[in-house]
């Protein structure tokens, strides 16, 4: 690990005057003064390629003294002073793969710590493998996915499995203290998605058009896990509607396809594997959309999944392509109006089994993680606020240095600060 450096900043906001960094922006301004975790004044920066952007943010903040810093995403020369004076790099820039790469290398490089709200499978296997062992090194922890995807899935599984050691305690035997299966469902969600999330899924589906091995990947359930880690019980996300029943066949709910699935699911399965399978090896899981009970559910699940495929097949066109991004979703920049932010909200369930004490039955867990926030904007601002905070605190427990995850990086500091910031996440038996 690299010894300390001198650092004048906690905090570098790099993307402030994007959509979404100006929520980000917004939410740490109002921390300023003193974060209510720690007690502490927090230093924070607003970075982007604009200055005259950055001071229309910064007056708009009321901050006037708010330090500026002018840079380009693909200059590294430009990027390296940033990086160098600061804690934590907090990114808002997308999409990743266009625009990452050089960002990550100088954190793992220099040992800053840095998040992001990727949801790219193919970029951030690339920055595993380019800068996973390098950032061990250093030190520097390289957390992707600090927004909707993937904090309530990654956390969400850690709070349950969390829940079960308290009820085990120091007396239950090794097996009855791992997960089997936990099955997460999305209930009443209301939100819309920015321009930027627009830009990054249609950069992937591009890069999968033209490249078999990006296609191999994104199909691959365990594209994310360590080298030598990449098997396991769980296969690849179906479009298909299910009937969902538990072990007692009394929840009888139909389920759709999540669009987020694909990212949460690599995400969840590569924080148990680095941490060193504490929920178990065998690990089954997955997500879905709750769609109700009856002929209605079954509808609605069928509906939602000819939506999806239909989505999916016309992003992979070239011209039904741009004809969407043209006229029917929101370009980079833009995204719901504040009215729209207000009124939104999400409910997340996740299920949970455990292996059974001695053999016997096994444990069930339920555990709801939601919040009175619009899931991609309003949610997403606090969990990547959060998450910079926590690592500028040094809150973060888990692995030291590393490509990780919010769960093998943050961990539980992270869901305090979560629920603090009105984000619940509450675990039961069930």
């Amino acid at each position: 690990m690299s010894s300390p450096r001198p650092v004048d900043l906690d905090i570098v906001l790099w993307g402030a005057t994007g959509y979404t960094g100006r929520l980000v922006a917004r939410y740490l301004a109002e921390t300023l003064p003193r974060d209510r975790r720690s007690g502490q004044a927090v230093a924070l920066a607003l970075a982007g390629r604009s200055r005259a952007g950055l001071e229309t943010l910064r007056a708009e903040l009321g901050l006037p003294d708010l330090p500026l810093i002018v840079a380009d995403a693909l200059d590294p020369e430009s990027l390296e002073p940033m990086v160098h004076r600061t804690r934590v790099v907090c990114s808002t820039v997308g999409p990743y793969s266009l625009y990452g790469t050089p960002l990550v290398r100088l954190c793992a490089e220099l040992g800053t710590a840095y998040c992001d709200l990727s949801g790219e499978v193919p970029w951030m296997r690339e920055t595993i493998d380019r800068f996973h062992d390098q950032a061990s090194e250093t030190g520097a922890r390289i957390v992707h996915c600090c927004g909707f995807d993937s904090i309530p899935s990654d956390l969400g599984v850690l709070v349950t499995h969390d829940r079960l050691l308290r009820e085990a305690g120091d007396r239950g035997p090794a097996p009855a203290r791992t997960l089997r299966r936990v099955r997460l469902r999305v209930g009443r969600t209301r939100g819309k998605l920015s321009g930027g999330t627009v830009a990054s899924m249609f950069d992937i589906v591009g890069r999968a058009r033209r490249d078999r091995a990006v296609r191999r990947l994104l199909l691959d359930p365990y594209a994310l896990n360590p080298a030598g880690e990449r098997r396991g019980p769980d296969r690849s996300e179906s479009l298909r509607p299910r009937l969902d029943r538990d072990r007692d066949g009394d929840r009888g709910m139909w389920t759709g396809p999540f669009l987020m699935a694909g990212i949460n699911t690599r995400i969840v399965r590569r924080s148990n594997a680095l941490l060193g399978y504490r929920y178990g090896r065998e690990l089954r899981y997955d997500e879905a959309v709750d769609t109700g009970r009856g002929l209605g559910g079954r509808l609605r699940a069928r509906m939602l999944s000819t939506g999806l495929a239909a989505f999916t097949t016309g992003a992979a066109l070239p011209p039904t392509a741009w004809a969407l991004q043209k006229f029917l979703l929101p370009a980079p920049g833009e995204g719901p109006s504040p009215e729209e932010r207000d009124r939104g909200f999400f409910a997340i369930t996740l299920f949970g089994e455990s292996v059974g004490p001695d053999g016997g039955e096994p444990v069930a867990l339920r555990t709801r993680v939601r919040a009175d926030y619009d899931p991609g904007y309003g949610a997403t601002a606090r969990m990547l606020a959060e998450s910079a905070l926590c690592l500028a605190r040094g809150e973060a427990e888990g692995l030291e240095g590393g490509v990780l995850t919010p769960a093998s990086a943050l961990g539980l500091p992270l869901v305090a600060r979560l629920r603090s910031a009105g984000i619940a996440f509450d675990s039961e038996l069930s």
